[in-house]
């Protein structure tokens, strides 16, 4: 066996806030006053993780704080094998708690970029909206991403598929207008109804999980004919009690589905596995081979939004480490 973390990786669904070091978040909440969340075994589910979500994000205050935990994501993500990544930041949030829309947005860029120099990490922006939230704060996501064009590459709904991603259909029309790539979870905690309203009122070019896909037929067949990418985060969907363990979950079936299945983690920090963990993960609940592995690792370059450039020299780089 191969080493994973040498295995060139594509990371495109992990929320940048849910990457933060557990020792820089006891620094910044000494330092800024607040409360910080300690490494638990057990996140008691969708509302114990939105809790401790919340806190995590509290502890986050200043330009210094976004760009320190922007440049260690790429620092890390490169000890991952990461060579292009597309994270997830919830701009808009930060920017209203904080009295400067722009300035966390702003500063996790120059981490990025700072970050991405140093350690040979080709980092781009997707700026998420909580489905719980304001079509307004929407809009001002929508704003923000095509203020920073250049370092933002799609939009997309987050959150609790309870509520309804019909509200915010002309948002992301206007964003499809504006050239930016959408990308919403969807399929994750709901079923069919999710991925479809995703789908086509959404227009989403990828599905943030997806994996309730499965509860229609007619579904996975369109799914699979569009090629429409899989962003599947099988320890966070364990961590969350969507899937009831890793080896019961629905990956391999997607797979033997036909379905274009990409490995990510989402929330990394709080399931204690970073991209390479992930991919050992899925290694071992399934028994997959190397070939399997870079299959995965390719599939991520075709789901990108990355430069022809980039992806060709991911490719080769992935047929080398298979070689």
């Amino acid at each position: 066996m191969r080493d994973l973390s040498e295995l060139p990786k594509v990371h495109l669904h992990v929320h940048l806030e849910s990457t933060v070091r557990w020792e820089t978040l006891r620094e910044i909440g000494a330092a800024n006053g607040g409360a910080v969340p300690e490494p638990s075994e057990s996140l008691g589910g969708f509302a114990g993780f939105f809790q401790q979500n919340e806190l995590v994000r509290s502890v986050l205050t200043t330009p210094e704080d976004f760009r320190r935990i922007a440049y260690e994501f790429c620092e890390d993500e490169a000890a991952q094998g990461t060579r292009y990544a597309e994270v997830s930041f919830t701009a808009a949030a930060h920017g209203e708690r904080l009295g400067d829309l722009d300035m966390p947005l702003a500063a996790v860029i120059e981490g990025l970029r700072r970050g991405g120099e140093d350690f040979g990490v080709e980092c781009r922006l997707l700026l998420d909206h909580s489905r719980r939230r304001s079509v307004e704060r929407a809009w001002r996501t929508l704003d923000l991403a095509r203020e920073h064009g250049d370092e933002v590459v799609a939009v997309g709904l987050a959150g609790d598929e309870a509520f309804p991603g019909d509200p915010f259909v002309e948002v992301f029309a206007a964003a499809r207008d504006a050239g930016l790539h959408i990308v919403h979870h969807a399929g994750e905690a709901e079923g069919p109804a999710s991925i479809r309203q995703a789908l086509d009122g959404g227009r989403t070019e990828r599905l943030g999980h997806g994996i309730r896909v499965l509860d229609d037929p007619d579904l996975v067949a369109e799914v699979r004919e569009r090629r429409i990418p899989l962003e599947v985060c099988p320890s966070s969907n364990v961590a969350l009690g969507f899937a009831p363990s890793l080896a019961d979950h629905p990956l391999p079936r997607l797979r033997e589905a036909g379905l274009l299945v990409t490995v990510n983690t989402d929330i990394p920090q709080m399931t204690g596995a970073p991209l390479a963990a992930e991919y050992a993960r899925v290694r071992d609940a399934f028994g997959y081979d190397d070939a399997v592995l870079a299959e995965l690792a390719r599939n991520g370059v075709e789901a990108s939004f990355a430069p022809p450039g980039t992806k060709e020299r991911l490719r080769a780089e992935i047929d080398a480490w298979l070689g």
